[in-house]
This record gives C-alpha cells, sequence and structure tokens, in this order.
C-alpha cells in the first residue's frame, strides 16, 4: 500500500469547512456596469448582477491574483458585468461550489476537470494558445538532485517522492501511473506537499529524494531564480498535457455560455498574457475546447480507477 503524507495545514474536517463555506484567498469584484445593476443583472450576460470566476490555487494566490484581475476585468468589460474572482482553496471546493451553483465560470486543472463535468456538469470553453494560436501544453516532471543513483522511476523504489496535491493531473496522477506502470507503487513513501511550489521547496531543502515539477513550476521558479536546474536532473517526463480549461456551469442559459465562449475568445492577447506567463504560454489568444479535447484525461482517470474522492 503507497505511503501517502497529506499536508498538515489541509486536515478532513478542515477541508470540508472549506469545501462548503468556499474558503477565498483572492477576491477581487471587477465591476463593469458603468452603475447599470439593474439593467446588468436582467441581462442574459449577467445573471443575478454578477460573474463569480473560481480558479485553483496552481501558484501563489499572492501571485495569481494580480494576473486573474486582468483577465477577469478584460471580460467584465466584453460581458458588461461584474466578475468575481475566487482563488479557492483546492480541487474538491470548486467542484463543490459549481455543484452548489455558487460559481458560473470555473477554471480547473485538467483531471479536475474530468471529475467537475460528471459532478457539477462543468463545460469547458476555452483554454489557452500559444503565440501561433495553438492549444498550449504542459509536462509532468520527475526531479532528483544531480549527484542521486536514482535514474529512472523504478530507481524511487525505497526512497521518498514528493507530489504536489491529490487529484492534480501533474502533480499526482501522472506521477502515480508512472509509479504503477513502473511496478513500484506500493515501494515509494509519497508526501503530498500542498502544491507544485511546496513540491518543488521539498526537494531544494532536502525533505524528499524525488519530487514532481510540471514544466509550468519549472518555467516559473528558473524565471524567478529559486531553482537552479544544473544542480538537478529530470528523471522522467509525461506526454504532453492540454492546458486549464476555462468552464461553465453547465444548467446556464446557453445565451450566456455563448456570449462567455465569445469575449473569452475575443479578448486581447495583453490581458491573457500575465495568467499565460504562469502556465508557461507565449503570449496568445483563448481558443475554444470541448469535452474531446480532454479525452485522454478521461482515459487516465479510468486507467487509475480514479473517482471524485481522489479529487
Amino acid at each position: 500500500m503507497i505511503n501517502t503524507t497529506r499536508p498538515p495545514s489541509r486536515p478532513r474536517t478542515l477541508t470540508k469547512i472549506i469545501a462548503a463555506g468556499m474558503l477565498v484567498l483572492g477576491l477581487i469584484a471587477t465591476g463593469a456596469c458603468s452603475g447599470a445593476a439593474t439593467s446588468a443583472a436582467e441581462s442574459p450576460t449577467c445573471p443575478g448582477g454578477k460573474i463569480r470566476f473560481g480558479v485553483e490555487p496552481f501558484e501563489d494566490p499572492a501571485k495569481l491574483v494580480p494576473a486573474y484581475q486582468v483577465l477577469a476585468g478584460a471580460l467584465g468589460e466584453k460581458l458588461n458585468c461584474p466578475v468575481e474572482l475566487q482563488v479557492v482553496q483546492d480541487y474538491s471546493a470548486e467542484v463543490l461550489a459549481m455543484q452548489n451553483g455558487n460559481l458560473e465560470l470555473a477554471q480547473f486543472g485538467p483531471l479536475g476537470y474530468v471529475f467537475a463535468s460528471q459532478r457539477a456538469n462543468a463545460e469547458p470553453i476555452a483554454s489557452f494558445a500559444d503565440a501561433s494560436g495553438t492549444l498550449s501544453t504542459y509536462t509532468a516532471g520527475i526531479w532528483v538532485p544531480k549527484d542521486s543513483a536514482i535514474t529512472d522511476v523504478a530507481g524511487l523504489a525505497g526512497h521518498s517522492l514528493a507530489l504536489s496535491d491529490p487529484g492534480s493531473t501533474s502533480g499526482d496522477a501522472l506521477p502515480r501511473q508512472a509509479l504503477t506502470e513502473a511496478g513500484v507503487i506500493d515501494q515509494v513513501k509519497v508526501d503530498y506537499a500542498g502544491g507544485h511550489p511546496e513540491a518543488l521547496l521539498a526537494l531544494i531543502n532536502g525533505k524528499v529524494d524525488a519530487a514532481e515539477i510540471n514544466s509550468q513550476q519549472l518555467a516559473t521558479a528558473t524565471k524567478e531564480g529559486t531553482f537552479d536546474q544544473q544542480a538537478y536532473r529530470r528523471i522522467w517526463t509525461s506526454a504532453e498535457i492540454p492546458n486549464d480549461p476555462i468552464t461553465v456551469a453547465g444548467d446556464l442559459d446557453p445565451a450566456f455560455k455563448d456570449a462567455v465562449r465569445t469575449a473569452l475568445l475575443e479578448l486581447p492577447t495583453d490581458k491573457v498574457a500575465e495568467v499565460g506567463a504562469f502556465l508557461d504560454v507565449e503570449p496568445g489568444p483563448m481558443v475554444e475546447v470541448t469535452e474531446e479535447t480532454y479525452r485522454p484525461l478521461f482515459e487516465l482517470a479510468e486507467t487509475l480507477g480514479l473517482t471524485e474522492a481522489d479529487v
């Protein structure tokens, strides 16, 4: 049985409280209705007088909030409706919030979307493209110190591995799939660090023998000078993963869904660029995505026997 350690800051009781009450780490109301609150509230593009947009904390919320504020503000102007940004505690809280009608829009990790589609009827509408207009991708990776004797996934047997969060595509599911395929899933001590930055820090601080570091976190940490690639080695890389979808609650008015999709696809590149930087994407537009785009993630969940309880 795999030995897992979840981050102490997230006990199950607290997670349930957060999921029910929606702990918000960043909350920004971006108004673009020019005082026409009544008309906006009655508009099919502004249900309830505002649009609530949830984002998972795949990076430090203090960094995410300013970037997403730019995107949310531009979207609010396009739709003539305030967009309220919520950086939530974790994957499960965001899924539950959409299920309970507390989010109109949400950006999920690819695997998080799989369960959000099943549990909350989330529908993907747009994701982030590169400068050529092609849907961007990223990869999962496992890194070890440069002088480590570990050279491949099988070599992790008897060692510790830091993963990010349960339910993360690159920070949990894909590395565990690699361990399973190498036949060492029951021989590795897995520590859930609490996020991609935390997993990287666990490796830097010598708390684990190896850590997942996806290409997005790698780019951010390298740019900030907090990770020296020359001092470490990557022993495994996943196949390309389509980038995070922005989804809409499936039970909303089709006119609203169409309006949001159009607005996202028409956002100027400079309004998307700051968020794109965290996703390791060259400045580019947003492009349309559908359930079929993420079909490999549905297959991954089935292969690993994952359920919403794993998110």
